[in-house]
C-alpha cells in the first residue's frame, strides 16, 4: 500500500506529464532512496545523503553509468519539485561510460531468425527490423498510423517525446493490412461488450467516443483487457513487450543464433547498419531513428568499421593481393 507521501510523487510526475515509464523509476528510485536511509522521510535528508546513496551505487552495486543518471533524475525531481530544495552541486561525478559497440546481426542471421518465428510476434519483429523501431514503438501502433499510400508509419510520442515518420517496406503492406483487419475485428466485439482500446486520459475525455473509432485500435491488441493504470477503467491494451521478448529468445535458439546476445532492440541496431551498408545517408538513418545527435548515429559506421567514409588500408593500396607461401616461424 503506497502512503500519503509517495501518492503525492505519483500526482506530481503525471501532474507534468511524464511518461509511465519515468513514473514507475522514478517511484522505484525515491523508495531505494529512502530504504537505503533507513526509511528516513527525504525531508530529513539533504545533498550528503544523495551524494552517500548515489556514490553506493556506483561503488557497492556497481551500476551501469545510465542507472546512475537515472537515480540522480529521480532524486533531483523529488527534491527540486516536491520538496522545493535545491540539491546544489553534489560533488558527484558519474562514471565515465565506455563506449560500446552494438550488438547486430547479419542479414542472414536476421533471416533465420524470423523465419523461426511465426504470427503476428514475427510480423512485430519484421516492423522493427524493416523500420528501425523499438520495441514499444512498434506495439503503440495504431491503425491511423500506418500509411500505405506512402509506405510510412507515423511513430507518435517516443523518446524525448517526439513524434516521427519513417518508412514502411512494402512486402509488409498484405500482412500489415490482415493484422489490421483482425485488430479492428477485436475492437468491434469489445464495443459490443461495452469495452474499448486504451486510450489517452485527456482525449477520452474530449472524445468520449473516440475507443470506438477503429482508427484509435492498436495494430497488436493485448490478448486480454486490463485495467488501465491511470483511469482504472477496463480496456484493451496493446501486446506486452515480454511476448515479443520470449519470442524472440526462442527463435535465436531455433535458428542457431546463440554466440550473440539477441535482444528486442538488436533489431533497430541491425537495421541502421544495413542501412549505411547499402549506401544510405547517414543523416537519412539519422531521421529514420530519431536521433537527436548525428554522433549518435555514428555508432554504426564504427560497427560496419567505415569510421571515415572512403578511408581503406594502406594496405590495400598496393595492389598486392594476399601474399601465398608458407609463413616463416622462428
Amino acid at each position: 500500500m503506497e502512503g500519503p507521501f509517495l501518492t503525492n510523487v505519483r500526482r506530481e510526475i503525471r501532474l507534468r506529464g511524464y511518461s509511465m515509464r519515468t513514473e514507475k523509476a522514478y517511484l522505484t528510485w525515491i523508495k531505494r532512496f529512502i530504504l537505503f536511509n533507513q526509511k528516513r522521510h527525504p525531508e530529513d535528508c539533504g545533498p550528503a545523503e544523495v551524494k552517500a546513496f548515489l556514490s553506493w551505487l556506483a561503488n557497492e552495486r556497481n551500476v551501469a553509468v545510465n542507472t546512475q543518471k537515472v537515480a540522480l533524475n529521480a532524486l533531483s525531481f523529488l527534491y527540486k519539485h516536491i520538496l522545493r530544495r535545491e540539491l546544489g552541486e553534489l560533488g558527484f561525478h558519474l562514471a565515465t561510460k565506455q563506449r560500446s559497440l552494438p550488438t547486430v546481426l547479419s542479414a542472414a542471421e536476421v533471416a533465420a531468425v524470423l523465419s523461426a518465428m511465426q504470427g503476428h510476434k514475427q510480423l512485430v519483429v519484421q516492423l522493427m527490423y524493416g523500420s528501425g523501431l523499438r520495441v514499444s514503438e512498434a506495439l503503440r501502433l495504431r491503425v491511423q498510423d500506418v500509411d500505405f499510400a506512402h509506405s510510412s508509419l507515423l511513430i507518435r510520442d517516443s523518446k524525448g517525446n517526439k513524434d516521427r515518420v519513417t518508412l514502411l517496406g512494402r512486402s509488409l503492406h498484405s500482412r500489415l493490412s490482415v493484422q489490421i483487419q483482425a485488430a479492428i475485428s477485436q475492437q468491434q466485439r469489445d464495443n459490443d461488450n461495452g469495452l474499448g482500446c486504451a486510450l489517452p486520459i485527456s482525449l477520452s475525455r474530449k472524445y468520449p467516443n473516440a475507443f470506438r473509432s477503429p482508427s484509435w485500435a492498436f495494430v497488436f491488441p493485448a490478448a486480454t483487457p486490463s485495467k488501465h493504470p491511470l483511469s482504472g477503467q477496463w480496456c484493451r491494451q496493446h501486446l506486452h513487450e515480454s511476448a515479443i521478448r520470449k519470442a524472440i529468445k526462442t527463435a535465436c535458439q531455433a535458428a542457431g543464433v546463440v554466440n550473440k546476445r539477441v535482444n528486442c532492440h538488436t533489431f533497430r541496431h541491425s537495421f541502421a547498419t544495413h542501412m549505411l551498408e547499402s549506401g544510405a545517408d547517414i543523416r537519412t538513418v539519422q531521421e529514420l531513428l530519431g536521433h537527436n545527435d548525428v554522433k549518435t548515429t555514428q555508432i554504426y559506421t564504427h560497427v560496419i568499421g567505415q569510421h571515415y567514409a572512403g578511408s581503406t588500408s594502406p594496405l590495400d593500396r598496393l595492389g598486392l593481393g594476399e601474399l601465398s607461401g608458407p609463413i616463416p616461424t622462428r
